[in-house]
């Protein structure tokens, strides 16, 4: 779709881009009709001899233009108005307070429901399930080398999975949705393929790979890599048409296409896909973790069961929920960050 030309005068003109979110050929135009309507002639030739940095316009219009004519905040790429670190803190600062509630409401209904179960029904031998001696076990355990250890393992196995699974999944998201023909032909493999529980793939992991570590990283990677593909994809579908319509008028070619609109366009999807995946790996990763290593935080929940130390298993099922926790909100911060230097 060719760019709507404005026609002020036969001396003053500009282009304007189209609005993702309006139709482009009577409301935008309509708008800039409405704002100019009380010009006069004199004053549009008047005003014709500042035109070039665009700020006659813009005090016309009230709102800014950029070098080439365009609405600069409504550029499909470049906007400054999408993201405001300002903003970002003030709602985590009042969502701060309903984490916490939320925190305390679940920490008391395990309180007393433990109470129910472990007193007036009589089972005082789960007595170590309780939250009081969970938090002591997890107290001692954060001072021990091997409790780090064992976080560090894990962190560093789903981080590899999710590294193999993002270098595979996310070009063929961005591919596959680019694309429609492609699209429909790998849409079936892909949730023929998902649906398979990861775990189901431990076998085949442990046939195909000598090392334990391989086989972890290989479970990962297949867990993680179909809501990468999926989330990738569905984002790149989602582009407004428009903004590539209006690149290949340019003559843009399809490198230029992905890296100039496809890439950053998506890039939200693409990192809430990754984030979908960090979940999802940290929720495979304890049953990953059974296959015989010696480090890692599933590891330490075997050995406790082993070992009939059930405050211990707690606490590792506590510090389970607080590294993901924590991972999903540096994560979610980091997000932002990218999101915000894309938009700049």
């Amino acid at each position: 779709m060719a760019k709507d030309k404005v026609y002020i005068n036969p001396d003053l003109k500009f282009d304007a881009a189209p609005d993702p979110d309006r139709d482009v050929g009577s409301d935008f135009s309509s708008d800039i009709n409405e704002k100019m309507s009380g010009w006069g002639e004199n004053d549009l030739y008047r005003e014709s001899s500042r035109i070039e940095d665009g700020s006659a316009i813009e005090e016309k219009l009230d709102f800014p233009l950029d070098q080439e004519g365009f609405r600069s905040d409504s550029h499909p790429i470049k906007s400054e108005n999408r993201f405001s670190f300002q903003a970002f803190f003030a709602y985590r600062a009042e969502s701060f307070k309903y984490e916490s509630l939320g925190i305390i409401l679940l920490f008391t209904m395990w309180m007393v429901g433990g109470i129910i179960f472990v007193y007036i029904s009589g089972h005082e031998q789960f007595n170590d399930f309780l939250p009081v001696p969970a938090f002591k076990a997890l107290f001692r355990a954060i001072q021990e080398d091997r409790f780090w250890f064992s976080v560090w393992a894990s962190i560093r196995r789903v981080l590899t999975g999710i590294t193999i699974a993002a270098l595979i999944g996310v070009p063929l998201g961005l591919v596959t949705g680019f694309y429609p023909v492609l699209r429909n032909i790998a849409y079936a493999p892909t949730q023929f393929l998902r649906m398979i529980s990861p775990l189901a793939w431990m076998p085949v992991a442990l046939i195909l790979f000598t090392s334990f570590e391989s086989a972890i990283c290989f479970l990962i990677a297949m867990a993680t890599v179909w809501p990468i593909i999926l989330n990738t994809a569905s984002g790149v579908a989602t582009i407004n048409p428009q903004w590539i319509e209006m690149a290949m008028n340019q003559g843009a070619s399809s490198p230029q296409l992905l890296r100039t609109i496809v890439i950053p366009a998506s890039l939200p999807a693409i990192l809430s896909s990754l984030r979908l995946a960090l979940g999802v790996a940290w929720i495979v990763l304890v049953p990953a973790e059974f296959l015989g290593v010696a480090s890692g935080l599933g590891y330490l929940i075997n050995d406790a069961r082993d070992t009939l130390e059930y405050d211990m298993l707690m606490a590792m099922i506590i510090a389970i929920g607080i590294m993901g926790f924590v991972l999903d909100k540096v994560f979610q911060y980091i997000q932002a960050v990218v999101v915000r230097s894309w938009m700049q």
